[in-house]
């Protein structure tokens, strides 16, 4: 179930509002048991199968957890907590790399391991990414254990982030599962932000991704100047997708009651590659930040350890996205210019020269997250610049462009922080109170009936 649906915009939703705020039980022991019930259910329709591998994941993580705070040594407790990480690893791996690496190994071993072919459960990384939160937490002394088992499946299996993000953090959020106080103008301030959410999904990410999949799917030779439009048409699609995403799980959690970090800062106004990952998915650089990268010694030990230390936070979250070469060396791409930066600024001597590079690096970032092979990768860069089978130009490119320019204008217009400042200025006007309500019912009304007439619907980082 995708929140651009109909079954969860006109079923799933709106029974689960009336249930949980009904006037006869508002316990907040009913309210918690009932939200972990409907986010069971939210997962097992469309993963029959696997929501009993969240579960025995999240029973595995609350009983180490407790043995962790009931370990008596600190010896004792990293033994428990290397057993809870080589469990959620391992499973991570297995349903995640295993065929891949199965598949490298038989090009190298000339043999046939093709019988090692296992589906990947939607949104792995996310909730083991979120159980290992709950144990490191643990073992730091930054939150207790939890007692309850079901507090833990709240925690892990909470639908509005469960998919996709944003990688909520147990210290952050135990606080609110126990004691949240949930109000009509956070109900209605997360309703907003679902529906902009659902708009930059609806309206512009489906609409540029057909672009984007024609083009780098398309199997014909490209002009530069189409290579260009379609890796502009998936820089605006995974960032309206994700941070689309993240506005509708933030604005669902708001409307419980529950208060998740921002995911995303208008990361393509970034001067740099190093901001660009300040401002991108910053619940997975934090994550990295404080669960890897600090706990190896961070920049607090020798040059040549600190290198190190990066390479292997870069080589894990080019990783994390996928079982791919190109995810490995997307990862490696950004520990270079990162290294780079870090070593020269350059960055800061190039002026407003530096939003250029960044856009520039950004957008090669991505055709090589795009790609589905390296070989493929380097065609289409080769053809970004200059060695294009269809010349510099063609008509391809013109049916393209004149056929989502207006989306693409504002896709970049919406990039930069131009509605904030919209809402800064005018918020205290009387037209914008109430002319805003009246918007964002207008793009709802449209998002919905795109969701109804149209089929094209995924999520990218339902994949990861």
């Amino acid at each position: 179930m995708v929140f651009s649906s109909t079954v969860f915009l006109f079923l799933f939703l709106p029974l689960v509002v009336l249930i949980y705020y009904n006037p006869f039980i508002k316990s907040r022991r009913f309210r918690n048991y009932f939200l972990l019930l409907a986010s069971l259910v939210f997962y097992a329709w469309g993963e029959p199968v696997f929501v009993w591998l969240m579960i025995l994941s999240i029973v595995v993580g609350w009983y180490i957890g407790l043995r962790i705070e009931r370990a008596k040594t600190p010896i004792a407790k990293r033994r428990v907590l290397t057993i809870g990480v080589v469990f959620h690893v391992g499973l991570l791996f297995v349903f995640k790399y295993l065929t891949f690496a199965a598949s490298q190994l038989g090009l190298l071993l000339h043999r046939d391991f093709s019988v090692i072919s296992i589906t990947l459960p939607i949104g792995i990384s996310f909730f083991t990414f979120q159980l290992l939160s709950y144990l490191f937490d643990i073992y730091y002394g930054k939150a207790q254990a939890q007692r309850s088992v079901l507090a833990v499946g709240l925690y892990i299996a909470l639908f509005p982030q469960l998919i996709a993000g944003p990688i909520v953090r147990y210290d952050l959020i135990a606080e609110q599962i126990a004691h949240r106080r949930e109000n009509m103008t956070d109900f209605a301030a997360g309703m907003m932000r679902f529906i902009y959410g659902l708009g930059k999904k609806v309206l512009i990410a489906n609409y540029v991704a057909q672009v984007a999949d024609d083009i780098f799917d398309s199997g014909v030779p490209l002009s530069t100047a189409t290579a260009w439009l379609g890796v502009l048409a998936y820089t605006l699609q995974i960032y309206f997708d994700f941070s689309g995403y993240s506005d509708m799980a933030i604005g669902l959690g708001r409307m419980f009651g529950f208060r998740f970090a921002e995911n995303f800062n208008y990361p393509y106004i970034s001067r740099s590659a190093t901001e660009f990952w300040r401002r991108w998915h910053i619940s997975l650089g934090s994550w990295f930040r404080d669960y890897v990268y600090i706990p190896l010694g961070g920049n607090r030990v020798s040059k040549l350890r600190w290198v190190g230390n990066l390479f292997i936070v870069w080589a894990l979250t080019g990783i994390w996205h996928g079982a791919n070469w190109t995810f490995l060396c997307w990862g490696l791409f950004y520990f270079v210019l990162l290294l780079v930066e870090k070593l020269t600024h350059f960055p800061e001597k190039l002026g407003p020269l530096a939003h250029v590079y960044a856009l520039l690096a950004i957008m090669c970032g991505w055709t090589l997250f795009r790609a589905k092979d390296l070989a493929s990768a380097g065609q289409y860069l080769a053809a970004m610049f200059g060695q294009a089978p269809a010349g510099l130009i063609d008509a391809t490119f013109w049916i393209y462009l004149t056929g989502s320019i207006s989306v693409l204008v504002l896709g970049c217009l919406l990039s930069a922080p131009v509605w904030p400042t919209i809402q800064r200025r005018f918020a205290q006007g009387r037209i914008f109170q109430y002319g805003e309500p009246v918007w964002a019912a207008g793009v709802f009304l449209l998002a919905t009936l795109v969701c109804i007439s149209a089929s094209y619907n995924p999520f990218i980082y339902f994949n990861f």
